[in-house]
């Protein structure tokens, strides 16, 4: 999902952005304290296109940034370091490094890039036999990357040391981002039905379906894999925080309009809502 595209032409912000809550998971707590996060710099990217998801590839601190038709890569000062070309409606990008091998999902063409993590030299193009590939993700346990596709309701699953299609797996609508345990299970919101998928990631099956009320359309998805808990935005501003073995949501949390992405951060227990309003949501998680 892309919202307010045209506000962030040209300028990433490198440290997070404004601060808009922070919220306590427990009942009768003291007030939240300021999480200290704090606009600290930005960096005029430049070029075409606007953005959708980025990827972070931590050993050779490079940011892969989806530009429309092309997919930008940048040093984490902002130097720009390469770019993969004819990556038509690139929504995400997947890194496998085991196999030194990246993946586009190209939204308009329903295909992905493959290409060499090194070199950035594309390998081939795959059709994933489904529409508008959305959100894309590497599954260390399967060796899989997985797209999951807004219009045909669908996730397709790619080899990812050979780039060869294992099969589609239907949904129960349309899916919005994704987590994987890396344990063999792979977590997707469904953003039309307002609920969450569990997805056999070996076996190419949805496992369980559950409903989120009271989150509506739920996009952005965050994981603590050690704690089991998923984290995930919704449209009628809250986030959800569910348990990932039951899929009953634990408790909720207000944050701002228009969320399109989460993150969790295991060193702090932070999470982190992005907002089209402008705003970053700060929550901890002072325990599961």
């Amino acid at each position: 999902m892309i919202r307010n595209r045209n506000l962030i032409f040209g300028v990433i912000a490198v440290a997070i952005v404004s601060l808009c809550a922070a919220v306590s998971f427990t009942p009768g707590a003291p007030p939240p304290q300021a999480s200290g996060y704090h606009l600290a710099k930005k960096i005029t990217l430049g070029g075409e296109g606007g953005w959708d998801y980025l990827a972070f590839d931590s050993p050779g601190s490079r940011v892969f940034i989806s530009r429309g038709t092309h997919t930008m890569v940048v040093d984490a000062d902002g130097k720009k370091l390469g770019d993969i070309p004819n990556t038509q409606g690139v929504h995400g990008i997947a890194l496998a490094p085991e196999f030194n091998h990246g993946f586009t999902s190209n939204g308009r063409a329903n295909t992905v890039t493959m290409f060499e993590l090194d070199t950035l030299k594309t390998i081939r193009e795959i059709s994933v036999n489904g529409q508008n590939p959305d959100a894309i993700l590497y599954d260390s346990a399967s060796h899989r990357v997985f797209t999951f596709n807004g219009r045909s309701h669908d996730s397709t699953a790619i080899d990812a040391k050979t780039g060869e299609v294992a099969g589609n797996i239907p949904l129960a609508g349309k899916p919005e981002f994704a987590q994987s345990d890396r344990a063999g299970h792979i977590f997707v919101n469904i953003e039309d039905k307002s609920e969450l998928s569990e997805i056999d990631s070996n076996a190419l099956k949805v496992l369980n379906t559950w409903p989120l009320a009271p989150c509506q359309e739920p996009s952005g998805l965050a994981f603590d894999v050690a704690h089991k808990r998923l984290f995930a935005g919704c449209d009628n501003r809250m986030m959800a925080v569910v348990d990932a073995d039951s899929g009953k949501v634990v408790t909720t949390v207000p944050i701002g309009d228009g969320v399109d992405a989460n993150g969790f951060d295991p060193e702090t227990d932070f999470i982190f809502a992005s907002c089209g309003e402008g705003t970053v949501t700060f929550a901890h998680e002072d325990s599961p």
